[in-house]
């Protein structure tokens, strides 16, 4: 079929990257212009792509009629002004993780999704891999059961973002928390079927990146100007009585080589582990411990699935296939953690 979407990709010397395959490769879609606010990086990736539409100005960008849908890869300060632009224009978005730095940011995204009637999606590409679409289907069967308590964690040794759109606060809004926690808890909340988060209590730190000669293996030295945390981790309470625990490192003395990603699921009726899709059960009458490995998982890669599923969505009159509302979640408990950071105790969240 004939290709009917016209995507504009506004930020495209960064993740952008991954996004390009799966605009290439959806039957619906197709990318028409590029913006950046680097001329050089602007010239450099559209000539190799073969983009003659380009723009210094994202909101030139937004006004052009012939965009149908707007993909926003800047860093995270700049995600709800122009996404919410870019809905006011009509348009139909896909954009980066997270969401929005804050809560009220995303409220304000939500307003003008359903003022102008287009969709809007996160970009959690986690949630399309084929191991955790096999988790999933086997979660949502009920499997484990009622799902009482997770662990997560997205740890990294030396590995922090050295560029000044994740170390920088007034670009990226936070560290760690919010560059990688964003990744596993949208990841966990998403397992759990999106239980309603109430409280968290939450650390951060900043010691390694200050340390003399501190490095990372993405970028040498870390610079000097480095002002947001390394580290952060979290207890978080939800309405239905469950529990869950967080941790998220750029930097920490972890035994690991660049990163680790897990998630361990807990219900009444079983556990279950990602990324190895193991699930353990308990059969009472015969007393035996069952354990399971989940061996189908569909391939493809992720970044290029979530755009194309957006595509798709966008085409067939299908729902946001990650809904802002579930962002909303994600980034009320992130927020909390650095609220809780910094009162030094437990807080109660309302958004």
């Amino acid at each position: 079929m004939a290709k009917t979407l016209r995507v504009g990709v506004i930020g495209v010397g960064g993740i952008a990257s991954t996004h390009f395959p799966g605009w290439k490769d959806s039957p619906h879609a197709e990318m028409i212009a590029f913006a950046d606010v680097d001329e050089r990086v602007l010239n450099r990736v559209a000539d190799a792509h073969g983009i003659e539409l380009r723009y210094t100005d994202p909101y030139d960008l937004i006004a052009n009629k012939d965009i149908d849908i707007v993909d926003i890869c800047t860093p995270n300060m700049y995600h709800a002004p122009l996404a919410i632009a870019a809905l006011n224009a009509g348009k139909h978005v896909i954009c980066e993780k997270p969401l929005a730095p804050t809560p009220q940011e995303i409220k304000k995204m939500i307003a003008a999704r359903d003022k102008s009637g287009k969709l809007l999606m996160t970009a959690q590409h986690f949630r399309f891999s084929g191991l955790a679409q096999a988790l999933k289907a086997e979660v949502d069967k009920g499997i484990l059961g009622d799902i009482y308590h997770a662990r997560c964690w997205m740890l990294r040794r030396a590995a922090a973002p050295v560029r000044p759109g994740f170390i920088l606060k007034k670009h990226s809004g936070g560290g760690a928390c919010i560059d990688i926690g964003v990744h596993i808890l949208d990841l966990t909340l998403w397992m759990m079927g999106h239980p309603k988060p109430v409280t968290v209590s939450g650390v951060t730190q900043a010691k390694l990146h200050k340390l003399p000669g501190a490095f990372s293996i993405w970028g040498g030295l870390i610079p000097p100007e480095m002002d947001v945390e390394e580290f952060a981790a979290a207890f978080v309470r939800f309405e239905n009585g469950a529990t869950l625990i967080l941790e998220v490192s750029w930097l920490l003395h972890h035994k690991t080589t660049g990163e680790d990603m897990q998630m361990w699921l807990y219900g009444d009726k079983g556990g279950a582990h990602w990324p190895s899709n193991e699930i353990f059960t308990t059969h009472n009458a015969t007393q035996q411990q069952l354990n399971t490995q989940l061996v189908r998982a569909e391939g493809g890669e992720p970044h290029a699935k979530e755009c194309m599923a957006f595509a798709e969505a966008v085409a067939t009159g299908k729902p946001s296939p990650v809904p802002a509302e579930q962002s909303l979640d994600v980034m009320a408990i992130l927020d909390g953690v650095y609220r809780s950071a910094v009162s030094g105790r437990e807080v109660r969240l309302k958004y």
